[in-house]
Formats: C-alpha cells, sequence, structure tokens
C-alpha cells in the first residue's frame, strides 16, 4: 500500500490504484481499495470519486466527513480538474476537440449508450482531448474531464471511433491479457479542503510495455 500513496495529510488520502481492483466492494467480492486505504489509515475512509475496475490512476478519499463535504462541493461547481490518459488504436480525425454526446445508462449491463438529448433519463456529458503522443500502431490521447459521467471517456471516445484500447465492452476487438484497459486517471488539481491551497496530484502510469511506448511520458 506504501508504494502507491500519493499524497496524503490530515483531511485527505491519494492513492494511484492498479487497474483490476475495484474502488468500493462488489458482487465478486474480491479485496477493494477502500479497505486497504481503511487498514492503512486504521481509521473509516469516505470515497470521494471512483474510476471503474480496468482502469488506473488517482483515487482521493477523504479522512472525515468535513473534507468530504467540501471535496463534493468542489467536483459540483466544477472547481476540481481531471486529466486522464488513454491509449487509443484508431487516431482521431482531429487532433485536439470537445466532444459533447447525450449517455444513457443500461445498469442491467454497466455500460453507457451515446443517445439523442430528447431521450428521457439521457445525461449531458463534456470532454476535451489532444493528441499528445504516438506510437507504431497506437495514440496516446490526453482528456481533460468535463462532467463526470459513469464509463464517459470510454463511451465517448467509442462514439468518436477511437475506442480504448483492451475495452472490448465499448468495441475494441481484443482484450487486454490482465484484463485492464488502457485509461489512467493521471492528474487531479483541487483545493485543499481547510487552507484553500491549490493542489496537484500526479499518479504514473503502470508500468506495461503499451505505455513505455510513448517517449512524451518520460518527459512529462
Amino acid at each position: 500500500m506504501t508504494d502507491q500513496i500519493l499524497y496524503k495529510n490530515n483531511q485527505l488520502i491519494g492513492v494511484n490504484k492498479q487497474p483490476g481492483i475495484p474502488v468500493q466492494q462488489d458482487l465478486t467480492g474480491d479485496d477493494f481499495l477502500a479497505q486497504s486505504v481503511e487498514k492503512y489509515c486504521h481509521h473509516p475512509v469516505h470515497i470521494i470519486h471512483r474510476i471503474d475496475r480496468p482502469t488506473s490512476g488517482i483515487v482521493v478519499f477523504a479522512k472525515n466527513k468535513k473534507a468530504l463535504a467540501n471535496m463534493n462541493a468542489q467536483m459540483s461547481d466544477r472547481k476540481t480538474k481531471k486529466t486522464y490518459l488513454a491509449i487509443v488504436g484508431k487516431r482521431p480525425e482531429k487532433d485536439s476537440g470537445t466532444l459533447t454526446h447525450y449517455l444513457l445508462k443500461d445498469a442491467k449491463k454497466n455500460k453507457c449508450y451515446v443517445v439523442n438529448k430528447d431521450r428521457k433519463g439521457c445525461k449531458e456529458a463534456i470532454l476535451e482531448y489532444k493528441l499528445i503522443d504516438k506510437s507504431e500502431h497506437l495514440f496516446l490521447l490526453e482528456i481533460n474531464l468535463i462532467t463526470g459521467r459513469h464509463h464517459q471517456i470510454r463511451a465517448q471516445l467509442a462514439a468518436m471511433g477511437s475506442t480504448i484500447r483492451g475495452d472490448v465492452k465499448y468495441g475494441f476487438k481484443r482484450a487486454n491479457k490482465n484484463k485492464s484497459i488502457n485509461l489512467h486517471a493521471w492528474k487531479f488539481e483541487f483545493r485543499h479542503p481547510v487552507t484553500g491551497a491549490k493542489e496537484n496530484i500526479i499518479a504514473e502510469v503502470p508500468d506495461y510495455p503499451e505505455w513505455k511506448a510513448f517517449n512524451t511520458l518520460e518527459k512529462k
């Protein structure tokens, strides 16, 4: 657990989650991240935000309810900034842009679909992307998440035709051997819940060959 800790103080703790580990308890009964963090802290913690099980990167927990309320307010008011990295198999038609879709969640299939905005129950999803590197067959995108919808990045990139590597749920042809997808919660900017100071957490990408193929990541 110690090697995964990115940030900690009396209010918050930030962890670099490895792919394949659920943030909270699910039906599999597998060990989950919140459980490990509580053991590390020796007291209960509160989940501020989640990332999907096959995704890697930053997950932040609050150590008390006041910190949780402050962070929830920051995210609700869009005063935080979440930046992701995604490896995709097809280059976008434009190297940068803003994607706006309307997503409808199918809870039974645990999947979101792009639908017409008039569809009942759908939610607007917005993100910004830019191509920052490429390898022989793959492309690296930097994603700035404007809204925070279920499977948003996965669904929107797939709708653009640039499905995330390994994400067979959204149309990639082959699964990764370790059942991960190459989506990484890279940076998280926010204000300290007590001092108001600007904070920025950065999580290194997993030590996998497909991430090492991009020289850009070594320079950032």
